[in-house]
């Protein structure tokens, strides 16, 4: 009989770092947590991070912040109509309705928050870098266990969105924001080690399953990973209090199955980004009227009436508005439907993609695939992004070789190092082997907002 996970554990919203502590009823902890989010630098600095247009004079287009506040918005939404669902199959205690929602909405806020500038091309940009460093295999980069190589090569989003949380921002190095069990296990979308999710890519691939297609046949948790090894105990300790079910690799490190919750953030990120992307390219002049007005109508059951005497403009946000709620409706009957596969850790498919829309948000993403991802300027800013990003990395690589050299002590980097660490602002704490080293790299790397990367770039390459 196939294991199921429990709501009373599920919905555990502890600290990690103060077990037992009682809530306070009048503001409770999965409250806190998104306050704790929302007043973060690395959630600030997602106002000067791009989405998918470039950030440039328009100030209608979305960046990530406004991304991740959306993302929360409807997450919080979809958990308050699938918590009073919960509430009416008795599935959880009459009230707690508010506390899915309180959740979802704290892991939607933070969903983004490991992000690198320039989009999703930034983090492709940081593989690339480290993987020819590997491959000369010189200072830093020899000696270090291959199997922790595709941490860098593979560089994740999400995985270093979960070691901001964590262990580096608020409370450093011990329990970084200290949020609670919930609100991670929500956040989490891939609960494994890099080592794990290959191992399981591989055992699939030597099937005979074509590398590229190995993706549409391991399960949905395992397509990319969501912690660092330096992680793996914190993730433990918080998949241990939520219940999540364990399972092994093909070399036998454990991994997990997802928290229910985590399809509903997955959910909440797809119907905004695939409909805000309509919108944005609409305001971007990359799509024109009549195409985004026809997709969002396709979402929408109960048309709107007459909008003439509006401008194209408010049209499209209305129906905009209009098709996110459709969206929502159709998640959450995506959900019941799934319920028990999702309760067991079987369900591995996209509540979006599986509801009764998923034949219209297809049909958008493919317009976006050709048009909106290949726009000229999204070209430009990717390739200019590949060549800043390579330009930091290369300029503050000598600190961190140099404070190899001198055991590891900051006190000890000679006169130039000492200075690319102030002017700079590499933060060496806690650097004392090749391996936190590296870390310690791409933690800088990808907490810097597209204008910071362009000047620090121009310092190191002395343009400035």
């Amino acid at each position: 009989m196939a294991q199921k996970m429990d709501w009373q554990t599920l919905l555990n919203t502890e600290r990690p770092g103060k077990p037992g502590r009682a809530e306070d009823p009048g503001r409770p902890n999965y409250t806190q947590d998104a306050d704790r989010i929302t007043f973060s630098a690395p959630f600030r600095r997602l106002a000067n991070k791009t989405q998918v247009h470039p950030l440039y004079a328009n100030d209608h287009l979305r960046h990530r912040m406004i991304h991740s506040s959306e993302v929360a918005s409807v997450g919080r939404n979809l958990g308050m109509q699938v918590g009073h669902w919960l509430e009416g199959q008795g599935e959880i205690e009459p009230g707690e309705a508010h506390k899915v929602a309180g959740v979802i909405h704290a892991a939607a806020l933070a969903h983004d928050i490991g992000n690198p500038p320039f989009g999703h091309s930034g983090e492709a940009t940081i593989g690339a870098w480290f993987k020819q460093q590997f491959e000369k295999s010189e200072g830093l980069f020899k000696g270090v266990d291959e199997a922790l190589w595709e941490e860098f090569i593979k560089f994740e989003g999400n995985a270093q969105g979960y070691r901001i949380l964590t262990r580096l921002e608020m409370y450093r190095g011990t329990r970084g924001m200290d949020l609670t069990h919930a609100v991670i296990g929500a956040f989490t979308k891939y609960p494994m080690s890099a080592s794990s999710s290959k191992a399981i890519k591989d055992a699939k691939a030597a099937t005979g399953i074509p590398r590229a297609d190995v993706k549409n046949h391991i399960y949905a948790g395992a397509k990319k990973f969501g912690f660092f090894e330096d992680e793996r105990d914190i993730f433990a300790t918080t998949a241990t209090a939520l219940g999540l079910i364990e399972e092994k690799d093909p070399d036998g490190r454990s991994w997990w199955r997802r928290h229910p919750l985590v399809f509903l953030v997955e959910a909440a990120d797809d119907i905004c980004y695939n409909i805000v992307d309509l919108e944005d390219g609409f305001t971007a002049g990359d799509l024109s009227f009549a195409k985004v007005k026809g997709l969002l109508l396709d979402l929408i059951e109960n048309k709107p009436n007459d909008q003439s005497g509006f401008t194209e403009y408010e049209q499209i946000s209305h129906l905009r508005a209009m098709a996110i709620g459709s969206a929502i409706g159709a998640c959450v009957e995506a959900f019941k439907v799934n319920y028990a596969a999702i309760m067991s850790g079987q369900y591995s498919g996209e509540l979006m993609d599986d509801s009764a829309l998923g034949p219209q948000f297809r049909a958008i993403r493919t317009l976006a695939s050709e048009q909106l991802f290949t726009a000229p300027r999204k070209t430009k800013l990717e390739v200019r992004g590949r060549n800043l990003i390579f330009s930091v990395l290369d300029g503050i690589l000598p600190a961190y070789t140099a404070l190899k050299e001198a055991g590891w002590s900051e006190t000890d980097l000679p006169a130039y190092e000492k200075q690319l660490v102030r002017a700079v602002g590499l933060d060496l704490r806690g650097v004392n082997s090749n391996y936190t080293a590296l870390h310690a790299m791409t933690d800088f790397v990808s907490g810097m907002t597209d204008r910071y990367a362009v000047e620090t770039a121009k310092l190191l390459s002395g343009t400035a």
